[in-house]
């Protein structure tokens, strides 16, 4: 593939080191990539290689020169996507329940990343095995989510959703009844102490703010609607079982597999509304997605019994 145009910058005045000068600079590229690409010869000033500590001074001519992108060494698959929104910048896919977001060890295929680089070019930002993934929803949980098309795009969709911008909606059904109609679960989160594959409630962990809002009531069960604040791993799930309201389905943090002689082969969680802005147009989007068939069954089944013992 051909890389990227060059970007060339004259400098007014002394600014300070290289690598903040052009983290400011408004580029379509993160500090972080700005740095290794000067580590890596790929930005030039007065077409000399320097280190990112250099100092920039007044009539400096800084050359940026973006690496061609790599062709990646996964498989694209043709599997069929759910494709909600699609234009030059993104693209916004409802994610089954079940399917791995990206590939990783013991699953390198069948993904969503393996479905996506079928269907269209991606954003090189996050390496070879997650091209375009801008945030992730677990294998189990379905819903919508948000994928970049070009590292401009990846870089802007990245920034809003750091900035707390981009809206989540997720919708749950969780064990247990709530004496309160809304509320909001603030704990940090970290790997748990005894579990590596789990995460948990710990001191010292990534700050974690989840609120949630009672959609629905039955005996035993109620349907929640929760907007996230942060996106910790696995932070819906265990904020819902460390307030004692595990997500039904949820085999790892704590509740049972069947319901209403239904099996589950997972969490009950879809990521309902996804709210963004376009990285060109800067127009607001706005998504949402219906419920998956399963969990739909599920909240007819619990209807059906409430109403039952309501009769009685």
């Amino acid at each position: 593939m051909a890389a990227e145009e060059q970007i060339t910058l004259t400098i007014d005045q002394e600014s300070g080191r290289l690598d903040a000068v052009l983290g400011q600079a408004n580029l379509p590229y993160s500090r972080s990539t700005l740095s290794a690409w000067i580590k890596d010869g790929a930005v030039l000033v007065n077409d000399k290689k320097v280190k990112r500590s250099y100092t920039v001074k007044a009539g400096d001519v800084i050359t940026i020169n973006p690496p061609a992108v790599q062709e990646t060494a996964l498989e694209a698959e043709n599997i069929p996507l759910d494709i909600v929104y699609e234009d030059d910048d993104l693209l916004v896919v409802n994610k089954p329940q079940g399917m791995v977001v990206h590939p990783a060890p013991g699953h390198f295929g069948g993904t969503l990343v393996n479905a996506l680089m079928y269907h269209a070019p991606l954003s090189t930002i996050n390496g070879e095995f997650r091209p375009g993934i801008v945030h992730r929803i677990d294998r189990d949980t379905s819903g919508l989510l948000m994928v970049a098309k070009n590292d401009q795009a990846h870089h802007a969709l990245a920034e809003e959703l750091k900035a707390h911008k981009t809206q989540r909606i997720y919708y749950a059904l969780v064990k247990g009844n709530f004496n309160e109609n809304e509320g909001t679960v603030d704990a940090p989160i970290g790997r748990h102490p005894k579990d590596r594959k789990k995460q948990a409630v710990v001191a010292g962990g990534r700050d974690a703010v989840t609120h949630f809002k009672v959609l629905e009531r039955f005996n035993g069960y109620t349907l929640l609607q929760l907007a996230l604040e942060t996106g910790r791993t696995h932070q819906i799930r265990v904020h819902l079982a460390y307030i004692g309201h595990p997500v039904v389905g949820d085999a790892v943090y704590g509740h049972q597999d069947r319901i209403v002689n239904i099996k589950l082969p997972g969490q009950l969680l879809h990521a309902k509304t996804l709210v963004l802005t376009q990285p060109t147009t800067h127009e607001e989007l706005r998504f949402d997605s219906e419920l998956p068939d399963l969990f739909e069954k599920v909240l007819e089944g619990l209807r059906a019994n409430q109403a039952g013992k309501l009769d009685n």
